[in-house]
């Protein structure tokens, strides 16, 4: 049986795992899971993940959760080139530790931005108060420059020459807030000029096409419950 992705692409993990498999050339399913319409608390998604969120993998009777998980497991099932998640140790693990550190920081805070200026007022119909947008984008703003002085620096990339696993996941964390109309990157060269090159490693045309609903916040689905909002 073919390998089947869950995914909707609003959601950044789910970028990071459509991506990864397109690059590497990586055949699979597209199981498209509307997270807008609640499809994850269905009964047909509940048969494949109880946990209820995507991305998910489905490899014959193997189910896999959790975006970094999966794109490990596809590292190494595919033998995609090891830049990606290097056998070096000393290279793996600055890929890990960016990786853990992302969560609660990059993640965390960008997801909020991206919540605040798209998501909230297209639920409610009303804007988030400055108090909190201003302290929200705040704290993505800390996490940027964290990521260029300490993850960044003057390298090419988060592990020196090559793209790896942490820079895919850090790129489409930081493009959450953009498709709410915040450009991120403007005053900030050094992080500007590393997306171009992650831009152009993973391909324009496929970075855009994963990017592309996100892009217009305008055309966020107008259908979220209040209650049991999807976590971006």
């Amino acid at each position: 049986m073919p390998l089947e992705l869950y995914l909707d692409l609003h959601s950044q993990p789910c970028r990071s795992v459509f991506l990864f498999a397109q690059i590497n050339k990586i055949p699979f399913e597209f199981k498209a899971v509307d997270l807008s319409a609640g499809e994850q608390y269905g009964e047909e998604f509940g048969k494949v993940s109880i946990i209820r969120k995507v991305p998910v993998l489905k490899d014959g009777d193997f189910i896999l959760t959790e975006s970094i998980a999966i794109l490990q497991y596809l590292a190494a099932k595919h033998r995609t080139p090891d830049h990606w998640y290097p056998a070096d140790l000393q290279k793996r693990a600055r890929v890990d530790e960016f990786l853990s550190w992302q969560h609660t920081n990059i993640r965390t805070h960008g997801s909020k931005v991206f919540w605040f200026r798209g998501v909230v007022p297209a639920v409610t119909g009303a804007p988030v108060s400055k108090e909190k947008m201003d302290a929200a984008v705040e704290d993505l703003n800390a996490s940027l420059k964290t990521f260029e002085d300490k993850f960044l620096q003057s390298r090419p990339f988060i592990i020196g020459d090559k793209i790896s696993l942490a820079d895919l996941v850090a790129i489409v964390e930081i493009m959450q807030p953009v498709g709410t109309g915040l450009d991120v990157f403007q005053g900030r060269p050094v992080l500007s000029a590393w997306r171009d090159r992650v831009k152009k490693e993973l391909g324009v045309e496929v970075f855009d096409e994963a990017h592309k609903v996100i892009m217009n916040v305008d055309t966020l689905p107008q259908t979220f419950e209040k209650k049991g909002l999807p976590e971006f």
